[in-house]
C-alpha cells in the first residue's frame, strides 16, 4: 500500500460537540505522519471549516442562507488549516492547502492542474489537505459532500486505498443506533439496491453527508480501481493496522484494477491527435515500459489541447498505442525531437519531461 486518500468528516472532528476536538484532530495527525514516516503517500482530505468558523466568530448563525453558511466557511477554513499546520508540525511534517470544486474535475485543464500539484506535493513528502471551496462554490459546481470529493482524489491519483472515517464503525444490515441487534458488513464486493437502503439517509445536522454518500464514494472508487474502507477512528491506531492489512470496518473490493480502469476508458476515448514515433521510440514504449519523450517523435498530425488522447502510430503508420498528451498540439509541434531537457529553452515553461507519461498510456502492441 503506498497511496491512501483518508477522508474525515464534521462529525468526526467535532465529536458530537460544537466544537472542533483537538484531542481528535492531534491523533489523526499522529497516525498519518507514522505513515508518511513510513515513505506513505497521503492525501487528507477534511471537513470542519463551518464548525471551525461558528467556533471562531463565537456565533450561532443559521446556515439556512447560502452567504451566511459560506462566511462561517470563509472564516472557518482558515482556522482550521491552521489547526492542521500546527499538530501536524508537532511530527515534523509540512501540509499544502487546496480548496476545490466540481468545476475542478470537469474542465479537463483544471482537472491536469489540480494532478500536477497533488503529486507535486507527494512527490516533494507535503501532505494535502483538500476540502471544496465552500466560501465561493454555488449549487451548480458543488461536488456536495466531501466522501465523494475523496472518491474523486483517489480516481485522480490512482489511489492504493481510500479510507472514509465515521462516526460509526463501518456499514451495518440496519440502523445501530436503533436496532442494537444490527450487524457489520465485513466486506461489499458489488453494491444493490438493498445495500444503498442499508445506508440510510442524511448525516448529522452539523454535515453535509451521512453512509448514503459513504457508500456513493465506495461504488466511484471501486469502479475506478481503488478499494474502500468505511471505519472510524474510534478504532485505536486504525490507519495504521489498516496499512499492515487488517480487515477493520467494511471493506469494498475493487471491481477492477487502477490500471483496467485506465485503460479502458483511454481505449474509449476517440483520439484528437497522431504522434509518429521512430523506432527508437516504438521499442522504449512497447517493449521497454518507457514514456514517449519528444526525441522519439518525427510528426504530429491533427490539433488538440493539453490533457487530450492521442494515438501514437510507428514510422509505417501502424497505431502501438494511446495516451494523454502532457502537451498541446501547439508545443508538440516546437518540440518534435528535442531533448526533454530543453523543453523550458523552447517553451518558457514545462509540465514535465514527457510527452505522455507511462501513467497514462496503454501499450496497444
Amino acid at each position: 500500500m503506498h497511496t491512501l486518500v483518508i477522508k474525515v468528516g464534521t462529525s468526526t472532528l467535532t465529536q458530537g460537540s460544537k466544537h472542533l476536538s483537538r484531542k481528535t484532530m492531534l491523533e489523526l495527525a499522529r497516525q498519518i505522519s507514522a505513515l508518511h514516516s513510513e515513505n506513505g503517500s497521503i492525501v487528507l482530505v477534511t471537513s470542519g471549516a463551518v464548525a471551525a468558523g461558528r467556533e471562531t466568530l463565537h456565533t450561532q448563525i443559521p446556515e439556512l442562507v447560502l452567504p451566511s453558511k459560506q462566511m462561517l466557511a470563509s472564516v472557518g477554513q482558515v482556522r482550521l488549516m491552521e489547526l492542521w499546520r500546527d499538530l501536524f508540525s508537532i511530527y515534523g511534517v509540512a501540509v499544502g492547502q487546496m480548496l476545490l470544486t466540481r468545476s475542478d474535475f470537469a474542465n479537463r485543464q483544471r482537472y491536469l492542474n489540480v494532478r500536477d500539484t497533488l503529486q507535486a506535493l507527494l512527490h516533494h513528502g507535503i501532505i494535502p489537505i483538500i476540502n471544496e471551496n465552500d466560501a465561493v462554490v454555488m449549487n451548480e459546481n458543488r461536488v456536495g459532500d466531501n466522501d465523494n470529493l475523496s472518491a474523486l482524489i483517489a480516481n485522480m491519483i490512482a489511489a492504493d486505498l481510500l479510507v472514509l472515517l465515521t462516526d460509526q464503525s463501518g456499514l451495518f444490515d440496519s440502523n445501530p443506533s436503533e436496532n442494537p441487534h444490527a450487524q457489520l458488513i465485513p466486506e461489499v464486493s458489488s453494491i444493490s439496491d438493498e445495500l444503498r437502503k442499508m445506508a440510510g439517509g442524511a448525516g448529522t445536522s452539523q454535515g453535509t453527508g451521512g453512509m448514503a454518500t459513504k457508500v456513493q464514494a465506495a461504488t466511484l472508487a471501486m469502479h475506478s480501481g481503488t478499494p474502500t474502507v468505511i471505519t472510524t477512528l474510534s478504532e485505536p491506531d486504525v490507519l495504521i493496522r489498516l496499512k499492515r492489512g487488517e480487515k477493520i470496518g467494511t471493506f469494498f473490493k475493487a471491481t477492477v484494477t487502477r490500471r483496467e480502469s485506465r485503460k479502458r476508458w483511454l481505449l474509449a476515448e476517440a483520439h484528437q491527435g497522431i504522434l509518429k514515433l521512430d523506432a527508437g521510440a516504438v521499442e522504449k514504449v512497447c517493449k521497454k515500459g518507457a514514456s514517449l519523450l519528444p526525441v522519439g517523435i518525427t510528426s504530429i498530425q491533427g490539433q488538440f489541447e493539453r490533457g487530450s488522447i492521442v494515438q501514437l502510430i510507428s514510422p509505417a503508420g501502424q497505431p502501438v498505442g494511446v495516451g494523454l498528451s502532457n502537451y498541446s498540439s501547439k508545443d508538440v509541434g516546437q518540440l518534435i525531437g528535442l531533448q526533454s531537457e530543453h523543453i523550458e529553452d523552447k517553451l518558457g515553461y514545462s509540465y514535465g519531461h514527457e510527452v505522455v507519461h507511462r501513467d497514462n498510456l496503454v501499450v496497444l502492441q
